[in-house]
């Protein structure tokens, strides 16, 4: 049963109702309409995506920092995709449950637990889906890696989450993963090369349950073609184009541009450039991101506006179905 979390009483005060038609008129500009021929999949890093300050809006007294008004705007982005995934939702889920009620009773949630321990750092990791567009498939599941397991990661910081959807006669699996920072990006090889191998054994078994594989998150990857994004692709994940020039955060600029959030799936390593292994999808040719910074809490810096909104803007890609 979902929790229902109700907004503060009292009319919206002017600034939140300016800042959400800008959010959706520049949504509405920018991405696809929903239609019913397409899939819109999005991903999304919200900072630290626990507790809520139950007003419209919060005060440098506050904490957390997040409120309605942020929560309003977080709103606009996720309902317009079928299915986001969500990275560093806590162990609180006030605010994935507010979220919820802001969006209303079409879209629903599928969470996985906390993953324990210090790297775990309290998260865990959401899909919030437009229930009127797509289905759970019955497939749910965390990734753990066997005794055996190649590479030098005994097990995932937090543990990769899959879930299954169905469009019509279409299903897709997403597994959503926020790989571990660590001290130096070395420590992230591991864990990446072993999630890339883990995904593609799963795609290759000829009798599991593994048609239209997608991998989407903050996956820490610094630049193209350096080791951390070829251990990312080693295994055949493909990440369209139309995402390497997307900036990923809202401090990065044109010197310093990362890559750290992508949404990939799987084409025929042995034949490059030979179609995805995609059955059912067709990639659109269309993806992005959206920058959210020139419609939303405008009066703020970028670093509290991070703690509102968050540090990473969100991803996204549309398929025909």
């Amino acid at each position: 049963m979902t929790t229902t979390i109700a907004p503060p009483p009292g009319p919206v005060p002017g600034p939140v109702t300016d800042d959400v038609e800008r959010v959706r008129a520049a949504l509405a500009a920018q991405l696809p309409a929903k239609t019913a021929g397409n899939l819109l999949v999005g991903t999304w890093n919200l900072r630290a995506f626990g507790g809520l300050t139950h007003k419209w809006r919060s005060t440098q007294d506050d904490s957390p920092r997040r409120d309605w008004h942020a929560l309003a705007c977080i709103a606009e982005v996720v309902a317009r995709f079928d299915v986001t995934a969500v990275q560093e939702t806590r162990r609180d889920t006030t605010a994935l449950f507010a979220l919820l009620s802001l969006l209303g009773p079409r879209y629903r949630v599928i969470a996985s637990d906390v993953t324990e321990g210090g790297p775990g750092n309290g998260e865990r990791l959401a899909y919030v889906y437009d229930a009127e567009r797509v289905q759970p498939s019955g497939l749910v599941g965390e990734l753990v890696l066997p005794a055996g397991a190649r590479g030098d990661v005994e097990q995932f910081a937090r543990t990769p989450y899959a879930a299954g959807f169905v469009r019509g006669a279409t299903e897709l699996i997403l597994t959503t993963v926020h790989v571990l920072w660590g001290e130096a990006p070395a420590d992230r090889i591991g864990e990446l090369t072993a999630f890339a191998t883990w995904m593609r054994g799963w795609a290759d078994r000829p009798d599991d349950w593994n048609r239209n594989l997608l991998v989407l998150g903050d996956f820490n990857l610094d630049r193209l073609d350096d080791p951390l994004f070829e251990a990312f692709v080693s295994t055949g994940l493909w990440p369209p184009a139309e995402l390497n020039g997307v900036p990923r955060t809202i401090f990065d600029d044109d010197r310093d541009r990362h890559h750290y959030d992508q949404i990939a799936w799987f084409s025929d390593a042995a034949r490059p450039g030979a179609p995805s292994l995609l059955d059912g999808l067709t990639y659109t040719g269309r993806g992005g991101g959206f920058d959210f910074l020139p419609h939303a809490l405008r009066d703020l810096t970028r670093t509290q506006v991070s703690w509102r909104l968050s540090d990473h803007y969100p991803l996204w890609v549309e398929f025909r179905v």
